[in-house]
């Protein structure tokens, strides 16, 4: 009996688990190259984008505006004893106020509105790359770390791009009209009051020096935690097959552990921070009351410019404060970005050529001429010479890792041949695009993968626009109809998730039903009876008769009695073809196959 190793990693323990899912991106603090090619999202909404910057002044001039109303008020209105100025002041500032609220109002809505277009059209641009990605890039990549990069990094992307960008030139803004307003009333004041600004800058440097790191670390765990978890649920039943949750549930104890002690981090610095800056700015009221007051009662400044100084100083560390927080979400941005833009940056490994042609309707012949292939720098294939004739069933035997899943992957175009080449009715597959060449082309897999949807969805998915005649009969071919009608909602019958209320041999015939109903010239079924029981093999066999009728196939299998009447049979060994022949000469000769046929 075969051992088999689960992929829940139980036995890496906390540290391997978490560096299994790391995914380093060391970068600058702010990246202007990030930021720009991440603003090429925002420039769809440009119009709308202007009229919240419009805004975002109004609102900040309005916000400078208030505290000088309430120094007219009461140096002029109220010391005068004048009630009509008092009156019209009221209405000035009642108006003030209300357009602050509008403004605000209509900014926030228009950010919130770009907002969510430009979080779906970047996890939409994500997930078009993710599928133009070859299968050596998938093949490689945990599942888990992949959805974190279109869930969570783009969400806080969005927010840097959406929100904290205006807030940057926003509260920038302010800052300046408030020191240029606080100087000009009164020059001595507003310097006394700005002597608390060099503590600022240093707390601001201690914070931003911590900061850098702790956050770019917040990215990374979430990523193994999304990490783990998913590739803890899709392993479910080999973790319960083992009893291996208490292992499992340790692993991702360690992993939700340092996520959480890098998050606590995280906010430790901004919770000490953030009431650093509260602190400096009592300071800085408390300084206004004792030298305003002092000058207040030496006659050199009036009390309206002390009470305007109390509302600007109160406004001066409010956007501070949000600058600071914009900080701590630009740190996440900027890592997050730097993920996301390396993941579009990946090339896929499989790319059309430029002078790449449509694939022309087929026959089906298929040629490898001295094919040779690595898979991550490890030679899996040497120098395969091999011809199909179209119409022909070809299988393809031998022992585990002798490269048979290899040829069909390179005749599917899958993965690039590292030398030799691969023809299709004598186009070299390179100068075919991709789309056009699988179009004609169908795969019954191992393990049968249903999509969610109902039976009839699966086996339209080849080809969508077949009507329901048309999949019945696909059905009835793949001998699958009997069990879809007994069900008790037949072909709308909703797959569950993984396919569970389906049994696995079910599951295998609504793929052969899907592949019937694609009619591709050139059909690839890898291992389809080698996990299903003998009654059920027999169903597939007779389904298979009539779905290789006619079609080129390339047969992968280790039952070798579900092989017996192909064309051709070749066997591999350690990546190379060392007897090719039909069942009956390949028992004669008393090679591999002999003995393979006999164990």
């Amino acid at each position: 009996m075969g051992f088999s190793i689960g992929t829940t990693g139980a036995g890496l323990g906390p540290r391997g688990a978490l560096d299994r899912f790391s995914d380093k991106v060391e970068g600058k603090v702010f990246n202007l190259e990030v930021v720009l090619r991440l603003l090429i999202y925002v420039r769809p909404y440009w119009f709308q984008m202007t009229v919240s910057v419009l805004l975002l002044l109004i609102s900040s001039a309005l916000v400078l505006t208030i505290p000088y109303l309430v120094k007219i008020a009461i140096d002029q209105s109220i010391a005068q004893h004048d009630l009509d100025s008092l009156s019209r002041v009221t209405m000035w500032m009642l108006g003030a106020f209300s357009g602050l609220y509008l403004t605000s109002l209509g900014q926030q809505y228009l950010l919130s509105w770009i907002g969510q277009r430009v979080l779906a059209n970047l996890r939409n641009e994500m997930f078009r790359h993710l599928q133009s990605l070859s299968l050596g890039y998938h093949d490689t990549r945990i599942v888990g770390v992949t959805l974190s990069r279109v869930i969570s990094d783009v969400a806080v992307i969005n927010e840097l791009l959406a929100e904290g960008l205006v807030t940057l030139v926003g509260d920038t803004l302010l800052l300046i009209g408030i020191v240029v307003t606080m100087l000009s009333m009164s020059p001595r004041l507003a310097l006394l009051t700005f002597s608390v600004l060099p503590l600022m800058l240093l707390v601001t440097i201690l914070f931003a020096r911590r900061a850098t790191a702790a956050f770019r670390q917040t990215r990374a765990r979430i990523a193994a935690v999304v990490g783990d978890l998913a590739e803890g649920l899709s392993g479910i039943r080999v973790i319960q097959a083992f009893a291996q949750e208490d292992a499992s549930r340790t692993q991702f104890d360690a992993v939700n552990r340092e996520n959480r002690d890098a998050y606590i981090e995280a906010m430790s610095l901004s919770y000490i921070f953030l009431p650093s800056v509260e602190f400096l700015g009592m300071v800085a009221t408390a300084i206004v009351l004792l030298f305003g007051g002092l000058f207040v009662i030496r006659g050199s400044l009036t009390i309206g410019v002390v009470v305007a100084f109390l509302a600007y100083v109160s406004r001066f560390f409010q956007p501070i404060q949000e600058l600071s927080q914009l900080y701590t979400t630009m740190q996440a941005a900027m890592a997050g970005g730097e993920r996301v833009l390396n993941l579009l940056d990946t090339v896929p490994d499989v790319l059309d050529s430029p002078d790449a042609i449509e694939c022309p309707p087929i026959a089906g012949r298929i040629e490898l001429k001295n094919v040779s292939f690595a898979y991550l720098s490890e030679p899996v294939l040497h120098n395969i010479n091999l011809v199909i004739e179209a119409g022909q069933t070809v299988a393809l035997v031998g022992p585990t890792g002798a490269g048979k899943t290899s040829i069909a992957n390179l005749v599917a175009r899958f993965y690039e041949a590292a030398e030799g080449a691969v023809l299709i009715d004598d186009h070299n597959i390179k100068q075919i695009r991709q789309h056009s060449l699988r179009s004609q082309m169908g795969l019954v897999p191992q393990d049968p993968f249903l999509f969610s949807g109902t039976i009839a969805d699966n086996i339209r998915f080849g080809r969508p626009e077949a009507n329901d005649n048309q999949v019945k009969e696909a059905a009835d071919l793949a001998n699958a109809l009997e069990f879809i009608e007994a069900k008790p909602n037949g072909f709308q019958t909703e797959i569950l998730e993984g396919g569970v209320n389906l049994s696995l041999g079910q599951r295998q015939l609504v793929c052969i039903a899907r592949a019937v109903l694609a009619d591709p010239r050139i059909l690839i079924l890898d291992e389809a009876t080698a996990s299903v029981d003998t009654m059920t093999e027999v169903l597939i066999q007779e389904a298979l008769v009539q779905l290789l009728r006619g079609r080129t196939a390339i047969i992968i299998a280790h039952r070798l009695s579900t092989i017996q009447h192909a064309d051709q049979i070749c066997v591999l060994d350690s990546g190379s073809i060392v007897e090719m022949g039909k069942h009956e000469e390949l028992l004669a000769r008393k090679g591999l196959y002999y003995t393979l046929h006999a164990s």
